[in-house]
């Protein structure tokens, strides 16, 4: 019993000098985003015009899914809105007197004065400190499956592998609050995971991640690890939800990016649907072009979905993805950006506004900084179209009630 639990000791002090090396290595990095001031409040003579360009359609349900979230929390988390700072009670307050005035469908004028009386307004930061926010799109992606490999579903969704190890690096220091590291345990010492190449084209992954489902493309499963979730059809007719897990940890890097500096695709015609023609026109360049992105996500099965990362459903047009560190989970916002006008051929015939209420209940990969956004626009035709063409400038604004209504 002495033998055992001092093996035990001296295993968890090398396990902890571990850590602490590797965060030697990242912590001017972690410093440095915590001092990211990712918006500012602003005076009642810089609001923008807000006007729903959805007519609030699907506002009362998305504002439902946020509280159903922060009423499973502690009372006490605190969110930060700028240099301010409000507890769970208080957000869940400011959306419940939102959702109720918003059920008398107010006009323009009217929605403005009650803004301007009962909340303050924040701006987001943008990109350099310039306000300005650069909105993308995802989507709920559809695809054909099976349970069983076969000659026609070759390529594997997997699950969590078993060696993978999520360390919350708040349990060594407060100032690593809501960090983690990712990586595997192998000869008593944590190293990082499989990056995709290891993982799809060396065969990393075998006795250590069961596939939950097989598919028949590959450019199918890199674009929904992009997406986060999406329904699989069986061949057996039923339909599953898959949804992130986790991810093995490694940085994210824009295929999109990589073509556009390698001049095989014009910047100005970049777009998901661009990257799939591309990639069935140029298959030899698959695998290398792949592999530029060594992040890589495993996926779990869910009964409903899509879901957000604070586990509520997503609703298309209203759910926005933002850098989960910087940004109040769950918290009411506007956007004000573009959105595509589609003619009776199914294609883009132009682009107009696009302003409405939306609320921070995702985030993802390739959305870092308070220059970021991603909108959700469900599934479909529209919302593939939408999704992998949006690119566009706009700006972000953040509402909270006022402590004193």
């Amino acid at each position: 019993m002495k033998t055992k639990k001092s093996h035990s000791f001296i295993y968890f002090i090398f396990i902890a000098v571990t850590i602490t090396l590797m965060l030697a290595s990242c912590t001017a990095y972690i410093e440095e985003r915590s001092k990211t001031i990712a918006m500012k409040r602003i005076s009642s003579f810089s609001f923008p015009k807000l006007s729903d360009d959805l007519e609030y359609h699907g506002l009362a349900h998305s504002i439902s899914q946020s509280l159903s979230y922060l009423q499973k929390i502690p009372e006490d988390r605190i969110f930060v809105f700028g240099k301010d700072h409000y507890d769970t009670n208080h957000m869940i307050r400011s959306l419940e007197f939102f959702l109720e005035y918003i059920k008398q469908n107010p006009s323009r004028r009217e929605l403005k004065e009650f803004i301007r009386s009962n909340y303050h307004v924040y701006r987001s930061t943008g990109t350099n400190g310039n306000g300005k926010v650069l909105f993308t799109g995802y989507y709920e992606p559809h695809l054909r499956g099976s349970f069983k490999e076969s000659a026609e579903f070759r390529f594997p969704i997997y699950s969590r592998p078993n060696d993978l190890v999520s360390i919350d690096l708040s349990l060594f220091s407060e100032k690593y609050d809501g960090e983690r590291i990712i990586g595997r345990l192998t000869e008593q010492t944590v190293v990082p995971y499989y990056e995709r190449k290891e993982i799809d084209f060396e065969n990393a992954l075998e006795g250590k991640a069961e596939p939950l489902v097989w598919v028949k493309d590959p450019v199918d499963i890199f674009f929904l690890q992009i997406q986060g979730s999406g329904k699989i059809y069986l061949d057996s007719g039923d339909v599953i939800n898959v949804h992130y897990h986790t991810t093995n940890g490694r940085p994210y890097r824009s295929i999109g990016q990589l073509l556009i500096e390698e001049e095989k695709i014009l910047r100005e015609e970049m777009s998901m649907q661009k990257i799939r023609e591309y990639l069935r026109e140029h298959p030899e360049e698959m695998e290398n072009i792949f592999n530029y992105n060594p992040s890589y996500v495993f996926f779990k099965t869910e009964p409903d979905g899509p879901l957000g990362n604070i586990n509520v459903k997503l609703t298309p047009g209203r759910s926005i993805a933002l850098d989960r560190k910087i940004f109040p989970a769950a918290a009411l916002a506007f956007i004000s950006t573009k959105k595509p006008l589609i003619n009776s051929a199914g294609n883009i015939s132009d682009w107009t506004d696009c302003t409405r209420f939306v609320l921070n209940q995702d985030t993802g990969g390739a959305i870092k900084g308070p220059g970021r956004a991603d909108l959700f626009w469900g599934n479909g035709h529209y919302a593939e179209i939408a999704a992998g063409h949006l690119q566009h400038p706009g700006k972000l604004y953040f509402f909270i009630l006022k402590p004193e209504v």
